[in-house]
């Protein structure tokens, strides 16, 4: 995938536009001289400064094709592993909710009673998810308390440990007993 990029690409894609165009003033100052007859070391050193800047403009360009490249490069890598993370991602966050379900299988917990509870564990407030599933916020505290029931956990935090636990790493020794600050 090669693009093609303009002079409107930042101050060294106006830096070379200039060099370039002074290469091509030069070159037609030249052209003039030798039809008024100039003397050859005048003709010679606007030659020569003309090919200077010309092999400039042509290094400058050169190095910054080179670093678009790698800039395009870099991106696609970029891009490559973002999508390798998002599609890794998705599939630990599938598997995290195929694990919830067979958890609130074991529980045997109603579909009513399943939705409050990944609401819940989703942090809305009972109010909240009374709102999202069009009940009263009665009903929900009610279809809350049978989950904790069935789960033997006595409300929202222990729901929430029960299967945050293992997924956040362990506090290793040294962290413990450093203070906060």
């Amino acid at each position: 995938m090669s693009e093609r990029h303009t002079s409107d690409d930042g101050p060294a894609g106006w830096w070379l536009v200039g060099l370039v165009g002074v290469a091509l003033l030069i070159v037609g100052d030249v052209v003039v001289d030798w039809g008024e007859g100039a003397a050859p070391w005048h003709m010679a050193l606007e030659i020569v400064s003309g090919a200077v800047l010309l092999v400039i403009a042509a290094a400058m360009f050169r190095r910054r094709d080179t670093a678009i490249g790698t800039l395009n490069r870099d991106l696609s890598r970029s891009r490559a592993e973002t999508e390798r993370w998002r599609t890794e991602a998705e599939q630990a966050l599938r598997g995290l909710g195929e694990a919830i379900d067979r958890q609130f299988d074991r529980w045997e917990l109603t579909p009513a009673e399943r939705e409050v509870a990944l609401l819940l564990l989703k942090g809305l407030s009972m109010k909240e998810v009374a709102a999202v599933r069009g009940t009263s916020e009665r009903t929900t505290r009610g279809q809350a308390r049978s989950v904790y029931r069935k789960a033997g956990m006595s409300g929202r935090s222990e729901l929430s440990a029960f299967f945050l636990e293992d997924l956040l790493l362990p506090v290793r020794a040294e962290e413990a007993q450093r203070p906060e600050g």
